[in-house]
Formats: C-alpha cells, sequence, structure tokens
C-alpha cells in the first residue's frame, strides 16, 4: 500500500471579489508526492471538530506555504509590514496538527507550514525579515526563477537533513518572514549565512516532524537532492 499524504489545502475565490472559491494546492506537491510514491489527498478547510476524521484518513501530513500566520497566535499585533493573513486557515490547520500529533502521524511543514508549526508549539516569528537586527541575504530571489538555489544553508551534523542533504547545502528562497523564538522540543537544524532560521526538527511528540523554510516543490523538476526530500518523507520518515 502507498502512503497516503494528507495536503493542507489553501483556498481562494476563482475570480477576484467573487464569491466563487476554489480549494487547492500547487500542483507540484501532488507531483513530487506521486513520484515519492505516495498517494497526494488534500485536505480541504473545514470545521475545527472534523480534524480527527481528517488525520485518521491520512499516513502523514504535509503542511503548505501561503498566508502568513497571524501574530495573534503568538501574543503580539500585526506589525505593518505583515502581509495577507487567512484566520480560518491557521485554526483549521492548528487542528491538523493536534491531531497529527494525537494520532501518531509524521508532519512535514513547508514555508509557512514550518512557521505554523513553530507557532504551534508555543514560538514565535519574525513578521517582517526587515526586523531581524543583519540581514544580509535576499531571501525573495525573484525575478531569479525558484528552481534555481540562491543561497546557502548550514545543516546540523546530527540531523535528518544532514543525512539526506549534507551539512552544507543550497536553496531556492521566498518568504519575507522567518522563526524568531523556537518552539521548546524543537532543534534548529538549519541556518542561513545571516543567521535565518531553514529548519526546525522535532522527536519530542512521536513521530518526527520537520519543517523547512524553502521550496523543494518548486526545484525538484530539476534537482534530485530536492525530490529526494519527497521522497524521504513518503517512504522512510
Amino acid at each position: 500500500m502507498k502512503p497516503i499524504i494528507g495536503i493542507a489545502a489553501n483556498e481562494r475565490p476563482m475570480i477576484e471579489e467573487a464569491e466563487h472559491w476554489l480549494s487547492y494546492t500547487p500542483k507540484n506537491f501532488v507531483t513530487h508526492i506521486q513520484q515519492a510514491q505516495g498517494i497526494p489527498l488534500l485536505l480541504p478547510m473545514g470545521v475545527v471538530e472534523d480534524a480527527a476524521t481528517y488525520i485518521s484518513k491520512i499516513d502523514k501530513l504535509l503542511l503548505a506555504g501561503g498566508h502568513d500566520v497571524s501574530p495573534d497566535h503568538y501574543g503580539e499585533d500585526p506589525h505593518p509590514l505583515i502581509q495577507g493573513i487567512h484566520p480560518d486557515r491557521d485554526v483549521f490547520e492548528l487542528a491538523l496538527i493536534k491531531e497529527a500529533v494525537a494520532q501518531n502521524k509524521p508532519i512535514l511543514g513547508i514555508c509557512r507550514g514550518m512557521q505554523l508549526l513553530n507557532v504551534a508549539f508555543g514560538g514565535s516569528l519574525y513578521q517582517d525579515l526587515s526586523l531581524i537586527d543583519h540581514p544580509t541575504i535576499k531571501h525573495v530571489q525573484l525575478p531569479t526563477f525558484f528552481q534555481f538555489p540562491t543561497h546557502r544553508v548550514e545543516i546540523k551534523e546530527d540531523s535528518r537533513l544532514a543525512a539526506l542533504l549534507g551539512t552544507t547545502y543550497h536553496v531556492n528562497s521566498f518568504h519575507h518572514q522567518a522563526v524568531k523564538t523556537v518552539a521548546d522540543d524543537f532543534n534548529v537544524t538549519a541556518t542561513a549565512p545571516d543567521g535565518v532560521v531553514e529548519a526546525i526538527e522535532s522527536t519530542a511528540y512521536g513521530a518526527p516532524i520537520l519543517g523547512i523554510q524553502w521550496h523543494p516543490e518548486l526545484a525538484a523538476h530539476k534537482l534530485p537532492s530536492e525530490q529526494s526530500i519527497f521522497d524521504f518523507f513518503v517512504q522512510e520518515f
């Protein structure tokens, strides 16, 4: 049986200002989970009470990118540089995380997904990278295409990521927020040269939890090492 990978879906109006909404995930996630011999299953936003049923239907949970996490979840007011939030998405995905832990299901968070994991377990975020003392890396690499890595990360030697990618790796980058206070029971396992957190891991909650700040789904078609992240998550994590 192939592992069933639940992808927490985003939503948006089909046409701006319209009442016709779509539940979706970028097809890149679907494609690269399938290539890793997994079955992708979208989990559309619903009521918190349904989170346990959603999680019971899957083997592992993937949290994708998108909206900023509302600072209300880590006790701050919104900074002027915060971008779009989706409070309903935050609440539902936090419920999925809680249920995945309760049901001992592994979790992978990518970009916003990593940030939400950190917040879910008591950490906080920089609402904008300009609030970091000495940012020296361009963390939004546009107009450079995302299939091209643009900066280095250093990975801790004893981490899952190091076993997969080595201790020095190059990643793409598309985020304006970052982990600030790291959640209890999580270890920072990768950082950018300017100190921005690029990966967190935990084994304190039963099944493993991994968060990465970059976007392997946007580079895996070109870089086998990025596909290996999905292979590892689907088959071994």
